[in-house]
C-alpha cells in the first residue's frame, strides 16, 4: 500500500470530522459516557480490525479514548488508515 501525501491526506480528512494528521499519523480522540461504553466500542473496533488486517494504536482512559492511525510497513498513512477511520466513525457513531 502507497503512503499517501500531505494533500491526499488533508482531502481525506474533510470527510472525517474531528480527525488530524500528526506525526505521520492520522489521530482522533473520543470520550464516552463512562468505562463500560468505551471499552465496549472498543471491543466492536476490534473485531472490524481483526477484519480489516489493519490495527490502531490507541490508548484508553476511563472512558477517553484516543486512536492513531498509520501502516507501518509504509512508513505513513495510506488508504487503510483512511478507511479504518470510516469504520471506526460508523462503530463509534451507532
Amino acid at each position: 500500500m502507497e503512503k499517501l501525501s500531505t494533500a491526499q491526506i488533508g482531502e481525506s480528512l474533510k470527510s472525517l470530522s474531528g480527525w488530524s494528521l500528526k506525526d505521520d499519523m492520522i489521530v482522533k480522540s473520543f470520550k464516552f459516557k463512562n468505562f463500560k461504553e468505551a471499552f465496549s466500542v472498543m471491543t466492536r473496533i476490534a473485531f472490524e480490525c481483526e477484519h480489516q488486517n489493519h490495527h490502531p494504536n490507541w490508548e484508553n482512559v476511563y472512558n477517553n479514548l484516543t486512536i492513531k492511525l498509520n501502516t507501518h510497513d509504509a512508513g505513513g498513512v495510506t488508504q487503510k488508515d483512511i478507511d479504518l477511520a470510516k469504520t471506526i466513525e460508523s462503530i463509534v457513531n451507532k
